[in-house]
């Protein structure tokens, strides 16, 4: 078919009776007019392409009543089935080529922010008053994104947005008081949140505890799992609708590369009492390497449930300097000690922000990235099977403590 075709100056000009146009998720595919065929790759270079990022500004797509894509340009008051964004398409590779390395372990959050407009982007970030958190959450504000620090403690998340406003009184922050140690908090604050945002473009899910003494949530769980993953597990499934009806919205989870030395392997090995084991079996340390896998088997199996949704899980960096290993002096010690060569907090957050703002990730899905680059987690953690499992698994134990909340309501 392509010996056939006419000769053109450009091999990326269309033949005449072709036409290209873009599927919702923004791939790129051919009409053929004379035969009323379509077809995605292009009829001359047999290429395949996508397009990337928001409508330009004045233009709005919508279905037509036959079901069609139409686009309006407000603007100048004319609407065309053609997306804008084609002349900017680019050409469609594989996944390890379109990632190219932009950053690495030394960028900072605000440098993979450079030149980006955030305005009319909403952001939730958990655990956004302290540490990388905070970073986050500042980096995305300073940038006009509206952020919403949901944090246990009000007051000190109102502290850190005084800081944000201080350099820039602009910036637009809400502080949202959400306890991950109490399901009920959570429902709570997604109550509150709905009643003033109806679209959340970024959720981060980035609080977690480390090295904690053993203790029970009001729910009846371990502490470090269900504030690391259940309860942001249960956030997650209750912003589905405000999320999936947001136009390109992402989902980062941080997680860590502490998940390879999580005892998990296979499908056997998970169950409630390893999840959220007695006193007797607990060890701190590992309690937080399995939070970190179920992290990643979260977004995995988010991933393929959701999939006009981008999810992905981050590793921030290794022994960052934060308020997370405050629970033992040891901890404290051994994060001092190394200071000096890990990275800062400003370094810490980039990978979180570059996973929630990369314009090179419209359309990726499922990807766990270290230092701004997608990289491999262990085979449990790319485990189909045991995504599957956990996020059954955590179904039921959200549903085993919201019936004991309500019996004892009731008592």
């Amino acid at each position: 078919m392509v010996a056939v075709l006419n000769d053109s100056d450009s091999e990326d000009e269309l033949p005449p009776g072709w036409e290209e146009r873009t599927t919702l998720d923004g791939n790129v595919y051919y009409v053929n007019h004379y035969t009323k065929g379509t077809q995605w790759t292009h009829p001359r270079t047999g290429r395949k392409k996508i397009v990337n990022g928001d409508l330009p500004t004045g233009w709005e797509r919508c279905i037509s009543d036959d079901g069609k894509v139409l686009y309006i340009d407000h603007a100048n008051r004319t609407t065309t089935y053609t997306d804008p964004r084609l002349a900017f398409a680019t050409e469609y590779r594989e996944m390890s080529q379109v990632l190219r390395q932009r950053f690495d372990a030394s960028s900072t959050a605000l440098a993979v922010l450079h030149g980006r407009d955030l305005r009319n982007k909403v952001a939730l970030v958990t655990g956004a008053n302290a540490g990388i958190g905070y970073e986050t959450a500042r980096s995305l504000a300073l940038h006009g994104c509206d952020v919403i620090l949901a944090c246990r403690d009000v007051e000190k998340a109102n502290e850190a947005i005084r800081r944000i406003q201080q350099e820039k009184d602009t910036a637009s922050c809400v502080a949202l008081k959400m306890d991950l140690s109490s399901l009920s908090s959570v429902r709570e604050a997604v109550e509150e949140f709905k009643l003033k945002f109806k679209s959340l473009h970024i959720l981060i899910l980035n609080a977690g505890v480390f090295g904690i003494p053993y203790q029970l949530t009001e729910d009846g769980y371990e502490t470090t799992f269900q504030v690391n993953h259940l309860a942001q597990f249960y956030l997650t499934l209750l912003l589905k609708q405000t999320i999936q009806d947001t136009n390109n919205p992402r989902i980062v989870v941080v997680s860590s590369e502490s998940h390879r030395f999580s005892l998990i392997r296979t499908v056997e090995d998970l169950h409630q009492l390893t999840l959220s084991p007695p006193a007797y079996k607990y060890w701190a340390m590992n309690a937080y390497n399995v939070s970190k896998l179920c992290n990643i088997l979260f977004a995995q199996e988010l991933a393929r449930q959701w999939p006009s949704v981008s999810v992905f899980a981050c590793h921030p960096g290794n022994m960052v300097s934060t308020s997370l290993s405050r629970h033992w002096w040891i901890y404290r010690l051994l994060f001092a000690l190394v200071r000096p060569f890990t990275k800062s907090l400003q370094q810490g957050a980039s990978t979180t922000v570059f996973c929630a703002t990369a314009p090179e990730l419209e359309g990726v899905t499922g990807s766990y990235f270290n230092n701004c680059c997608r990289c491999q987690p262990t085979n449990a953690a790319l485990d189909p099977a045991l995504a599957a499992r956990l996020w059954t698994l955590s179904q039921d134990m959200i549903a085993d403590a919201l019936k004991r909340d309500r019996d004892n309501c009731g008592d």
